[in-house]
């Protein structure tokens, strides 16, 4: 896989501004073909509305559109530290990895137990039930921000997700099987992993951002029983 290139940050003062998306008060960069970078998986299609580009001084925010969600897509600053402890992926630095663009389906570390992520065959077909989490509140009062494991900016208030065998990025539906609410969400993170406090937390399918978890109803519970599957997005 090779690494994307940057936009250039030209027009620095042209700012595209869509109601309802959520904005990273940070230097940001974006890569060309942000959207269809994405793994396009599943027997399910859903198209990819209005795409515009907030450009600021150091790079490009992506912003698009799937049915009535917007989504905003981001590289981080590389000083930003990741959302979680991730030892090595592709027996590489982090940060090395994600500058090389070796992130999509490597293998990775994480308190000395290495994980594998499925093929980009094998996740086409995904559909897994079990339960799902959420994170994001523990970054919302620190000072800048966090990075993703694929080298995105991390929006709490965002919708993504974490996952630890997906490819990165790819789409999945996620529906809680409590109220049969449901969400599209980019994974773009790995986790959840087991807590110092509570091992069983590793056994979770599916992390999903602080924004999503409120979209599908369990926000104020913590977790929820959910039916996570690939789906297509077309367009973009």
């Amino acid at each position: 896989m090779k690494t994307k290139p940057y936009f250039s940050s030209v027009f620095a003062a042209l700012c595209v501004i869509v109601a309802g998306c959520s904005v990273i008060t940070a230097p940001y960069k974006a890569t060309k073909g942000t959207i269809k970078g994405g793994i396009w998986l599943g027997k399910t299609t859903y198209k990819v509305g209005k795409v515009t580009y907030q450009v600021g001084a150091t790079g490009t925010k992506v912003i698009y559109t799937i049915g009535k969600y917007t989504y905003v897509v981001a590289k981080a600053p590389f000083d930003w530290p990741l959302t979680n402890d991730i030892d090595t992926i592709d027996g590489l630095s982090p940060k090395e990895a994600i500058r090389q663009g070796k992130v999509k389906n490597s293998p990775y570390t994480v308190k000395g137990k290495k994980y594998y992520p499925m093929s980009v065959k094998k996740a086409q077909n995904y559909k897994q039930t079990g339960t799902a989490s959420w994170y994001g509140y523990e970054t919302r009062n620190k000072k800048g921000g966090r990075m993703t494991a694929n080298g995105e900016a991390f929006n709490p208030n965002g919708l993504t997700a974490a996952h630890k065998h997906l490819p990165l990025p790819m789409y999945v539906k996620v529906t809680n099987l409590e109220n049969r609410r449901s969400i599209i969400v980019r994974v773009n993170d790995r986790g959840p992993f087991p807590s110092d406090h509570n091992t069983k937390s590793g056994d979770r399918v599916i992390d999903l951002s602080m924004g999503a978890a409120k979209k599908i109803g369990f926000y104020k519970k913590g977790t929820a029983r959910v039916r996570v599957e690939a789906i297509q997005i077309k367009g973009g």
